[in-house]
């Protein structure tokens, strides 16, 4: 069933326009009657079904809230240190499907960019998360800030049950080890560091303000590739993948 997000809708009718309705009617044809999820922006889903389908609006009559939600119970935020060119535009996509919570860009000794005024595409980010919490029929948006310093991020993670940090350098403590030493928690932070990786400075302040520094395997990988694979190791192993 098709999922759509909306925040014009009342407590009997949703309205979708703009490209949601151009989609829906010329790409994908629904007609009227056709039942399809809608989601209010604000963590609620509704079961719709379409009553009408006009030049510039789709109208749909909400006729049950959905109690489900398809939110991991794990609250995670992804600290990406600022890639180069459009790398943020496939973490964002795939962190989105993940089930990621919030996705904080970080500028540290080693990104290109460092003033973070360069860093206008928001608006482009934030059109992405919604497109990959259509596909995998999210309940909540992930927040998707603007970028943070180093030292934020210090005094951000103490919100958080935990940060984990993958590092390159660090041969035996994973995410198996976490789990023996945290059997429970229901927030975390993983930071990233970007292409060039983090200095040793970096992950010194970090393991002195209590960060886990953990290994991902034997392999080195991309900035891109180790968000992916963290939070999916996390999901895993404290939210809600792998089934049963």
């Amino acid at each position: 069933m098709h999922k759509f997000f909306t925040e014009e809708l009342d407590d009997v009718f949703a309205y979708i326009r703009g490209d949601d309705h151009k989609h829906l009617s010329r790409v994908l044809r629904l007609k009227e009657q056709d039942e399809i999820l809608i989601n209010d922006l604000k963590g609620q889903d509704y079961l719709g079904r379409i009553e009408t389908i006009d030049k510039n609006e789709t109208k749909v009559e909400l006729r049950e809230k959905v109690a489900k939600s398809n939110e991991s119970s794990l609250k995670v935020t992804l600290f990406q240190g600022l890639p180069k060119a459009g790398k943020m535009d496939l973490i964002v996509q795939k962190c989105t499907e993940l089930g990621v919570q919030r996705i904080v860009p970080v500028v540290t000794e080693r990104v290109v960019v460092k003033n973070s005024s360069e860093f206008k595409k928001l608006d482009r980010l934030k059109r992405i998360c919604l497109e990959a919490a259509k596909q995998s029929k999210r309940s909540v948006l992930p927040e998707i800030t603007e970028p943070m310093s180093f030292a934020d991020l210090l005094v951000e993670m103490k919100k958080l049950d935990v940060l984990v940090v993958p590092y390159e350098n660090q041969e035996e403590y994973g995410f198996l080890t976490l789990k023996k030493e945290l059997s429970s928690i229901s927030s975390m932070g993983i930071f990233v560091g970007p292409e060039g990786g983090f200095t040793e400075i970096e992950i010194d302040l970090l393991k002195d303000k209590g960060a886990k520094i953990l290994t991902l395997g034997n392999r080195i990988l991309r900035t891109e590739t180790a968000g992916f694979t963290a939070v999916a190791m996390a999901q895993l192993l404290y939210g809600d993948m792998g089934g049963k």
